[in-house]
């Protein structure tokens, strides 16, 4: 039975209960993909488009979602909720367990990109958002990173 909105009697505000039931919910949850998201495709049709060879998940700090490991280039396609874009404006109104989350996400891609710069490879985050509101300005991007390893 999905919980309705209740008054939280520690801080006096209305807190949204799961409009799921919580099989529901883990079941939203577990259709969640973690690799091949639709963002990473969009960014992979553009590099084969340019015919830049690159591996998928390699296996170095963080993952990328990209590699292009001769010219030591790690290309990141982060989601815009999960890795906490806009997260100073959005994050105030999320329950503490997302708050955690997003923090975390959000450390973990410092560590990496500090990492990987360490070991001398670039680091190319391109958020959800850009793929969404300006293809064009990723395939820029993707053209100027051709140029540079040709």
């Amino acid at each position: 039975m999905a919980t309705l909105d209740f008054l939280s009697i520690k801080t006096r505000k209305y807190v949204m209960g799961d409009v799921f039931t919580k099989e529901k919910r883990s079941w939203v949850m577990s259709r969640i993909r973690g690799k091949d998201t639709g963002p990473e495709r969009a960014v992979e049709k553009l590099l084969r488009k340019d015919k830049i060879r690159f591996k998928k998940h390699y296996k170095i700090a963080g993952t990328p979602d990209f590699a292009l490991p001769e010219r030591k280039v790690a290309i990141f396609v982060d989601g815009d909720f999960w890795h906490g874009y806009d997260y100073k404006k959005r994050g105030r109104k999320l329950p503490e367990y997302w708050k955690n989350k997003i923090k975390r996400n959000m450390k973990r891609d410092d560590v990496t990109n500090k990492e990987l710069k360490r070991l001398h490879w670039k680091v190319i985050r391109i958020w959800e958002h850009e793929l969404r509101e300006n293809p064009r300005k990723v395939d820029m991007l993707i053209k100027r990173l051709k140029a540079t390893i040709n």
